[in-house]
């Protein structure tokens, strides 16, 4: 595996971890992890990229080694913690960057609001979330008040042994090497020898906003940066957005230089599954 190292520093008042790759002279290539993940998680599309890069991963603020939020999480958030994190690695170039899932959803966004930070913007199954009506404000709302009297937490694991064990069941293509890996990321082992999640569980909490498909239409509409969106063959997202792949291909038609490109034999973790096809994917377009 190709070697990493950690930093912390402050962001917005809070301590982030950030993993690195590569030779800090290198082209600065940013990946931004999906929900309930890290950034460790991108060390296997890492290793199968063919020229090099200085990577730089932050785990997001609630996960992995950054500090946890004592008043929870919110989008807009994330949207200014890569802000701040562009600003501190990269404060006079524009910026490559990789997201997936919520990591893709964010720099998106944050592209329609700074258009001129962004170089190239790869999206890995970062597609949106379905659109909501207005009417279920209330029984949202109601949904988080209620959520925050009886704040959800995570199972004990028994050991990080069965972590990974959970990590192949939730994705059945991942070799067992690479779930013993990630386990030792997305969890920590305690001096009893079990295991608990790095993650603050207040992700858990529902949302109490509707999302508001048109808002981040706009913000779309708004990025002038080259955007590639890459997709999983093997996907649950587009059944939960109630899309096809015309669909899919509507909303990409959103930004100005879109475009979509799929990954066969991968599912919603493609970067997991079949990281030398979205290294062969992203990288022509990143260098373009």
């Amino acid at each position: 595996m190709t070697p990493s190292t950690s930093q912390f520093l402050a962001v917005r008042g809070l301590s982030y971890h950030v993993r690195s790759w590569g030779d800090a002279a290198a082209p600065k290539l940013f990946m931004l992890h999906g929900w309930m993940d890290v950034g460790a998680s991108f060390q296997f599309l890492v290793d199968a990229l063919a020229r090099d890069w200085c990577v730089l991963a932050p785990d997001w603020r609630g996960f992995g080694q950054s500090a946890w939020c004592q008043d929870g999480y919110w989008f807009a958030d994330y949207v200014a913690d890569l802000d701040a994190l562009l600003e501190h690695f990269t404060p006079d170039d524009p910026a490559r960057v990789v997201g997936h899932s919520l990591g893709g959803n964010v720099a998106c966004i944050y592209g329609g609001a700074r258009p001129q930070r962004i170089a190239r913007l790869v999206s890995l199954e970062g597609f949106g979330i379905p659109a909501e009506k207005p009417e279920l404000a209330p029984d949202k709302l109601l949904k988080w008040l209620d959520a925050l009297r009886d704040p959800p937490s995570f199972a004990p694991y028994a050991n990080l042994a069965a972590v990974a064990d959970r990590l192949q069941k939730n994705n059945p293509r991942m070799a067992r090497d690479h779930a013993e890996f990630l386990a030792a990321h997305w969890a920590e082992a305690l001096p009893d020898g079990s295991a608990r999640l790095r993650s603050d569980p207040r992700h858990k909490l529902p949302f109490p906003t509707v999302y508001r498909a048109e808002e981040v239409r706009a913000a779309w509409q708004r990025v002038t940066a080259p955007v590639l969106w890459v997709a999983a063959s093997d996907s649950f997202v587009p059944r939960w957005l109630g899309e096809d792949s015309a669909g899919l291909e509507r909303r990409v038609a959103s930004f100005r230089d879109g475009r979509m490109t799929t990954i066969a034999d991968a599912g919603h973790m493609l970067h997991h599954d079949q990281p030398a096809s979205v290294a062969a994917a992203i990288e022509p377009f990143l260098c373009g």
